[in-house]
């Protein structure tokens, strides 16, 4: 189910070379994702969503506030906006390298590439590959690990809305076959209803939770589900109010 993800009055500001002044991202920001749950942050660009998965990550610390992943060091898979593939290297030997790393075996490696839809090019080279299969090495290089907790930062945003359509339908069957701990970053209000359990919905910097939505509707979910368009107007709507409610979602 994986592992619980926490963030506890956390400060975290970046010092402006150009202008010598401090930009405040998050300020006493607080949020906790439960084990197995997948949780979509919904904000502007540069409202904090991707600093948020470097501080879970590690990647960065805090500059007040406490940040917690799990227990002790949790296998983590991460899913960029860009694929982030090695051109030089074939599918397979993308993923491997993965694997490798987190010590699962060659038998996983190709269960993953099926998984994902990947095996009749498993041989192929990334730049001969189309968009979407390159960011369908690139999910399969994050869960060929096993992970306790994934990190998704925009992972569809540079597809197209079909192509992202159908990875979102990938995605969801693998948290159907084995949930995890998730933490998904979007600009896109439809793709965060879609897949989370919770989505978090952002004012701008510094960030502070505007409104909350939990959706209670079953798995597996359809993307043309009118009731998905319904909370795309309300958080819009909310968005423009900047109300500071709690919702419940489950029309």
């Amino acid at each position: 189910m994986g592992a619980a993800i926490g963030l506890d009055g956390v400060d975290k500001a970046y010092l402006d070379r150009d202008t010598g002044t401090t930009r405040h991202v998050l300020h006493d920001f607080s949020l906790r994702v439960e084990p197995g749950e997948l949780v979509a942050v919904v904000g502007a660009s540069g409202t904090g969503k991707s600093t948020l998965l470097h501080l879970v990550a590690g990647l960065e610390q805090p500059d007040r506030g406490t940040v917690t992943a799990g227990t002790g060091q949790p296998r983590f898979g991460v899913v960029f906006q860009q694929p982030r593939l090695l051109d030089w290297i074939p599918v397979e030997r993308n993923v491997d390298l993965a694997a490798g790393v987190a010590g699962a075996t060659p038998d996983d490696v190709r269960q993953v590439l099926d998984d994902v839809g990947l095996t009749a090019v498993k041989g192929a080279y990334p730049p001969a590959l189309t968009g979407g299969q390159r960011q369908r090495v690139a999910v399969a290089r994050a869960f060929v690990v096993r992970p306790e907790i994934v990190l998704l930062d925009e992972p569809f945003g540079a597809l197209d809305e079909v192509t992202a359509r159908r990875l979102r339908l990938l995605l969801q069957d693998l948290w159907l076959r084995e949930p995890r701990t998730g933490l998904l970053v979007t600009r896109n209000v439809l793709e965060a209803a879609f897949l989370a359990d919770r989505v978090i919905v952002l004012a701008d910097q510094p960030a502070r939770i505007v409104r909350e939505y939990r959706i209670v509707r079953p798995r597996p979910r359809t993307p043309d589900d009118p009731a998905l368009f319904d909370l795309h107007r309300e958080i819009v709507a909310d968005r423009q109010r900047g109300s500071g409610s709690a919702a419940r979602w489950s029309r």
